[in-house]
């Protein structure tokens, strides 16, 4: 559920709505995005209470990898303040997404096998490798060795979740060819994920 501008403006606020949900409905996890730069109070909050919050309420609230904001030519707008891995570690409970770690030119396996211990959840897609978020099907040709980083998972008996986060506008119109790539999708995951379990 995305719930930008719902439950108002403030960071702190829409999470502790959205952890209060969660524990009405039974969800284990929440995710988030890492503040911007501009958040001074809620980056504060991120990295001296997010722990304590999320081991309080038994919601763990994990925060996503974010990218640069691509420029004309080489240069990168960093939004968000805690994007770089060394900003990662402050949080204690991550999200890997896939796509925007592509962008980042950061090395999916490495990054999981970095912060295994820690990855709670991932949103898999593929990235066409252009330097934008573009959130492929994950069979789709891509730059990312999604089979291998799912074998990693299996291998490693990865305990959190995986969803797909992909842009699906392309089969909109038509519901045969929508369902179909959601199947793909979901078989392409399933059998990566049982050959490295058997």
């Amino acid at each position: 559920m995305v719930t930008r501008r719902v439950w108002g403006a403030e960071p702190t606020g829409k999470i502790y709505r959205a952890v209060h949900l969660a524990e009405e409905v039974g969800a284990p996890l929440v995710v988030i995005h890492p503040p911007y730069v501009w958040q001074v109070r809620f980056r504060r909050w991120a990295q001296e209470n997010l722990a304590e919050f999320s081991e309080r309420t038994g919601v763990t609230v994990a925060v996503e990898n974010m990218f640069p904001i691509r420029l004309r030519g080489d240069r990168g707008l960093r939004f968000h303040a805690s994007q770089d891995l060394e900003d990662i570690d402050r949080f204690p409970h991550l999200v890997l997404d896939t796509s925007h770690a592509a962008v980042s030119n950061l090395d999916i396996r490495e990054f999981y096998g970095q912060y295994r211990d820690r990855i709670r959840h991932v949103h898999l897609s593929n990235n066409a490798g252009k330097g934008w978020d573009s959130h492929l099907p994950v069979h789709q040709d891509g730059v990312l060795p999604l089979g291998e980083f799912l074998g990693d998972l299996a291998a490693d008996g990865f305990t959190g979740s995986v969803s797909l986060e992909l842009d699906l506008r392309p089969w909109m119109q038509d519901e045969d060819e929508l369902r179909g790539v959601l199947v793909q999708n979901r078989e392409f995951c399933e059998r990566r994920l049982s050959v490295a379990r058997a």
